[in-house]
């Protein structure tokens, strides 16, 4: 799974944030559906212009970035 395939930052799109391409539907909205426990199927349902590969490029894209980042958390 190649996630460049089906992501894009554009800064004229959603204020540059990343987005599945060809649509206007961020990746932090696939993802927040996903951590809220909404399932592939229903998030398919619910964006009728994603495809189960732009989906599982919002999860590639978004492990990546927690592999690059470091994010410090409260002790």
């Amino acid at each position: 799974m190649n996630w460049q395939d089906y992501i894009t930052v554009d800064p004229m799109v959603c204020h540059g944030k990343a987005c599945i391409k060809g649509t206007r539907i961020m990746v932090s909205v696939v993802l927040d559906n996903l951590a809220a426990g909404v399932t592939r199927d229903e998030i398919l349902c619910s964006y009728p212009s994603l495809s189960r590969e732009a989906v599982q490029a919002a999860m590639a894209y978004a492990a990546e970035l927690a592999r690059e980042r470091v994010v410090a958390v409260p002790a």
